[in-house]
């Protein structure tokens, strides 16, 4: 007597499902396939029927009434197989990392791909897929600072107070300069690369034509630039700098200036009594200048003004400068400072970490 195939009973939300995967323009065409067959199998229908119906065998239909019976949906997904076995496991993958916190091969600064497949008897390969499942990449590098400054927290506290709460009637001005700023002569244009990109470029070599020095002054509640250049870079090139600073600053108005440690920002007691106490100078920890805002301003300047550019004498260079700072401060916006979380010693995810 022949054995009775299984009944098939579908929910309605297993039937929408079915529907939806059998209507579907993505989804596997094994999977269309099946989600047919336990819908055939709904109706009623035995499997020597659905077969001829689908062109298949018993033993297919079966299988799959079979799987959906025990599992549901779940029992559609093909079961897990074994597989090839793992030639480069976890056992390769500590290796590996062991090997990183070692020292390179003599004559040799870091470790590179190849240099690690040779010591560890692996394929170029392994070590890559292995490299870049833990987020290692051997040909980048970043660099780290750390002020060893006493007083760290108590000056950089102090500097961030006065960009996040200034005092009141007062002037929170970021100071520093922009050092022998080279006027270099080059060609300049596009280029296509081999991938068929057009890109930016300038030519290797150049003629120099002499340098300069940029003063600059971020007032931090607006962001507008006060600059100057000059040929030095001299305590009194500083001070002369702070006067024209000061030309336009209310006589009633106390004046707050954020300096790094540079030795022609320090000894300017004469000056400050000049201006009997409106002055203030507050000096970033050592090692530190980044808490200085003029910084950023100094690198857009950079990108936007001297990155690529051509001059053919320091006039041009001086003229370029000045152009780009009226630009900005017709549309000056200040900074929204903000603070980069920092875990020790500023690295994070070392080999070491990873090991453990």
């Amino acid at each position: 007597m022949p054995r009775k195939a299984i009944e098939i009973l579908l929910s309605q939300e297993q039937k929408s499902q079915l529907e939806k995967i059998t209507r579907s323009h993505s989804a596997e065409r094994r999977k269309v396939e099946r989600a047919r067959i336990i819908l055939a199998c709904a109706t009623g229908k035995q499997n020597k029927e659905i077969a001829a119906e689908f062109k298949t065998s018993v033993l297919r239909i079966s299988k799959w009434r079979r799987r959906f019976a025990a599992n549901g949906m779940a029992g559609l997904e093909d079961e897990p197989r074994p597989g090839k076995p793992e030639t480069y496991g976890q056992a390769f993958r500590d290796e590996l990392l062991s090997k990183l916190e070692t020292d390179p091969p003599k004559g040799l600064a870091r470790w590179d791909c190849p240099t690690l497949a040779e010591e560890l008897n692996a394929s170029q390969h392994a070590v890559w897929r292995a490299l870049k499942k833990e987020g290692i990449y051997l040909h980048r590098s970043r660099s780290w600072c750390i002020s060893t400054d006493p007083e760290f927290t108590e000056k950089s506290a102090n500097i961030i107070g006065l960009y996040l709460n200034p005092p009141v009637n007062a002037l929170v001005i970021s100071v520093d300069e922009k050092p022998s700023i080279q006027a270099l002569e080059r060609e300049t244009g596009f280029v296509e690369t081999r991938d068929k990109k057009i890109v930016s470029a300038y030519k290797s070599t150049y003629k120099r034509h002499g340098t300069l020095n940029l003063f600059a002054a971020l007032d931090v509640a607006t962001g507008h630039i006060t600059a100057q250049t000059t040929q030095t870079k001299k305590r009194e090139d500083f001070q002369r700098f702070m006067d024209q600073v000061m030309e336009g600053v209310p006589i009633d108005k106390e004046v707050h200036v954020i300096l790094d440690n540079y030795c022609t920002h320090k000894k300017n007691d004469d000056w400050l009594k000049k201006y009997g106490g409106r002055v203030q100078f507050h000096f970033t920890p050592t090692s530190a200048s980044w808490l200085n805002q003029i910084e950023i301003w100094f690198g857009i300047l950079s990108r936007k003004t001297l990155k690529g550019a051509s001059f053919s004498n320091v006039e041009e260079l001086k003229s370029a400068i000045e152009a780009y700072i009226v630009r900005h401060n017709q549309k000056a916006q200040p900074f929204k400072w903000r603070r980069r979380e920092v875990n020790g010693s500023q690295i994070k995810n070392t080999i070491t970490n990873l090991r453990n």
